[in-house]
């Protein structure tokens, strides 16, 4: 029993190292064709459409709920020290250096995420990235590397949507409070933001957008076991995803603040 035990501990802590082997190979590979032609520039174009778009709606009301929140939150706090005024610069920095793209990162790992592993896994166990390569189409560059670019390229982008409708639900309340002015309100919300920060926080964005998409088409690509592997391929997609995004959000900020 002891035996076992120890067997099957050892044969886990293999294939822990072993995935991990074959993600660094994937991410590799990735690199590789990335620079290969041919270029599937339409598909690039219409991936970042399709995450683009389809999450337009969810992060515009989810930005801008998470701009009131907040705002009503940290008033309280702020009132208790007399100082209500900095509260447009208070959420100026929450809002764009970390919420913003923090909360999209999140919202994507799930939509998008799931839906690239999930996509790329069925494509998997029917058998047609085999049949793709049977037609003379490189099935990585086509479904790996374009959707990674897209994934890279919407998610800053729609980070700083995000922010700037947190910005315009927060302005909402601080408005309905005090009667500020918008311009007034923006004006005090970046005043407080640096370079270093909207630097930060660019890298940040790239770096969630990368990993949603590196992470969701490696568990698609590598699904098996049918339509229940697809399932957990997107299942597991989204938890490594969100797990590898709060990572870089420690690792990003602390290197950061070395700058600051």
């Amino acid at each position: 029993m002891q035996q076992k035990k120890e067997f099957l501990i050892s044969k886990n802590i293999d294939d822990y190292f072993i995935g991990v082997s074959d993600a660094f190979k994937f991410v590799k590979r990735f690199f590789k064709e990335l620079f290969k032609p041919p270029f599937y520039f339409k598909e690039i174009i219409n991936q970042t459409y399709e995450i683009g778009l389809k999450s337009l709606m969810l992060i515009t009301l989810t930005g801008f709920i998470v701009g009131i929140v907040f705002t009503k939150q940290s008033r309280p706090s702020l009132e208790d020290f007399g100082a209500t005024s900095w509260l447009p610069s208070l959420i100026g920095i929450a809002i764009v250096r970390a919420l913003g793209p923090l909360v999209t990162a999140l919202i994507c790992a799930g939509k998008v995420g799931s839906s690239i592993g999930a996509e790329i896994g069925s494509m998997k166990v029917t058998e047609q990235i085999e049949a793709m390569e049977v037609s003379s189409i490189n099935p990585f560059k086509y479904l790996v590397v374009t959707r990674v670019i897209a994934s890279t390229i919407a998610i800053p982008i729609l980070a700083f949507y995000c922010s700037f409708v947190g910005l315009i639900g927060s302005y909402i309340n601080i408005h309905a409070m005090e009667s500020t002015s918008l311009l007034t309100f923006y004006k005090n919300a970046f005043s407080a933001l640096t370079f270093v920060d909207i630097s930060t926080t660019i890298v940040k964005c790239v770096s969630y957008g990368f990993t949603i998409g590196i992470v969701g088409s490696y568990k698609g690509f590598n699904a098996s076991q049918g339509t229940r592997g697809v399932g957990k391929a997107a299942n597991t997609a989204v938890v490594v995803a969100m797990f590898l995004i709060f990572l870089e959000e420690i690792l990003i900020v602390q290197v950061a603040n070395w700058f600051r």
